[in-house]
């Protein structure tokens, strides 16, 4: 099962082609039909369950914590919808945006550093199909729940004891929700939400909506300035600043009843205290770009521009997401018939993507020439410019692509005969000596 395994990474170490996402199998497989059957095969068998292909995930996360991570380790979690809308032979889709719209759910969690953002690895993976929940947190499907209740098992997926950091869940607005913040916090786990504007909280002893608060904040100049990030491709500045408000108010949990029905009902419940970070991206001009209404009940030493910079690495997790549907794996083009078997493949795949965030990060000289290296073999042009990396993600997956099946091929074949080969059948292909300039 391992070598299986092995197998499978390295033939997911290449980016997908929208009409060829499947399974790439290196030149040194014999028969690539046999490794393709066998791959199924694998992802068919009940013994292979979802937590233990998870388990190099976490063991990844928890070999990296302690060098990646100075005092907290910052765990983002977000929604992602995968159409299969052409894919008829996956009976067990579920209806996404509409009825015509049909596919899987996933709910995951991504660890990054503290230090700089950077995403570590995934300690969490869940699909949502027809028969309920597939997740790397349990061997059998578990039965569906609301949306957000679905986010505190992964939370306790996530506070594994090998990650010798206390974790700190970041959660884009979706997860505005004063009864789950209750939940939250009665069991100690430390969050940063987006909130909504119209979010009724008491301030200074009376009642008022966050925007209103986040407007006095900002009337009486208490945002300070932070770092500079990127934002949407240009140079922008944080300004951050803080305050105390109470989430007093009946939670008001939205669920659907037998009949189909959606029912709301008042729930109290204890008043918490939590921080306001009201922090704003501002262009070189000073134009503000735009506000995060940042709740957070993370202790007072952890500053508000700090907390903004937090948040603002939450966009990592869309990048994962992304590499795994458009720019390296194309998920939505994969034709496994089931929410498990994509679930298995997905893991993996995720697996590949952790091999090439460790590459990234990587600051000896060796991984710097073999990224430049394998940039050159991708062929992918990374727009250039002062303090941009020179390197993404997709074209490190690209030129692994190519270099991985190229060491395996030089294993069967001398450089000498692969030329001899080329020359007798295609005269004149080969450039023996290329122009220094």
């Amino acid at each position: 099962m391992q070598r299986r395994y092995k197998m499978l990474l390295v033939a997911h170490l290449s980016p997908a082609q929208y009409l060829a996402a499947g399974l790439h199998p290196p030149p040194s497989v014999a028969k690539p039909f046999a490794a393709v059957q066998a791959a199924w095969r694998f992802y068919a068998n009940p013994d292979v369950t979802l937590p233990q292909l998870a388990k190099p995930l976490v063991q990844c996360a928890a070999d990296q914590i302690d060098h990646c991570c100075d005092e907290y380790g910052l765990v983002v979690m977000d929604w992602c919808q995968l159409h299969f809308n052409g894919h008829r032979a996956a009976i067990d889709r579920v209806e996404l945006a509409h009825r015509n719209d049909l596919g899987y759910g996933m709910l995951s969690s991504l660890l990054i550093s503290d230090q700089d953002g950077s995403p570590i690895a995934p300690l969490g993976l869940e699909l949502r199909a027809k028969q309920g929940i597939y997740t790397t947190r349990s061997p059998a499907v578990v039965p569906e729940v609301s949306q957000l209740d679905g986010l505190d098992p992964l939370m306790q997926e996530a506070e594994s004891p090998g990650l010798n950091r206390p974790l700190v869940f970041i959660i884009d607005a979706e997860a505005d929700s004063v009864g789950h913040y209750r939940q939250w916090d009665h069991k100690g786990r430390r969050f940063v939400v987006r909130a909504d504007s119209q979010t009724v909280v008491l301030h200074d002893g009376r009642e008022q909506q966050l925007g209103r608060v986040a407007n006095e904040l900002k009337a009486k100049k208490k945002l300070r300035a932070g770092p500079t990030i990127d934002y949407k491709g240009q140079k922008a500045r944080t300004f951050a600043g803080e305050t105390p408000v109470v989430l007093h108010r009946p939670a008001r949990p939205h669920r659907v009843g037998a009949d189909g029905k959606k029912k709301h009902r008042n729930l109290a419940g204890p008043a918490i205290a939590l921080r306001l970070i009201v922090s704003e991206v501002r262009d070189s001009a000073g134009k503000v770009l735009t506000r995060w209404l940042l709740l957070t009940n993370l202790p007072a030493k952890i500053t508000p521009p700090r907390i903004a910079q937090w948040y603002c690495w939450r966009w990592k997790i869309e990048s994962y997401h992304k590499l795994l549907k458009q720019a390296g794996h194309f998920i939505e083009q994969w034709q496994q018939e089931s929410a498990r078997a994509i679930a298995k493949r997905l893991v993996i795949a995720s697996m590949a993507c952790v091999i090439v965030w460790r590459l990234a990060r990587d600051s000896r000289p060796e991984a710097q020439n073999l990224r430049e290296l394998l940039v050159r073999l991708s062929g992918r042009q990374i727009k250039r410019g002062k303090d941009r990396p020179t390197f993404t993600e997709p074209a490190l997956l690209a030129g692994l692509g190519i270099l991985l099946p190229m060491l395996y091929l030089l294993q069967q074949h001398t450089p000498a005969k692969l030329l001899a080969l080329v020359h007798a059948a295609l005269p004149d292909m080969i450039i023996d000596r290329l122009d220094s300039g």
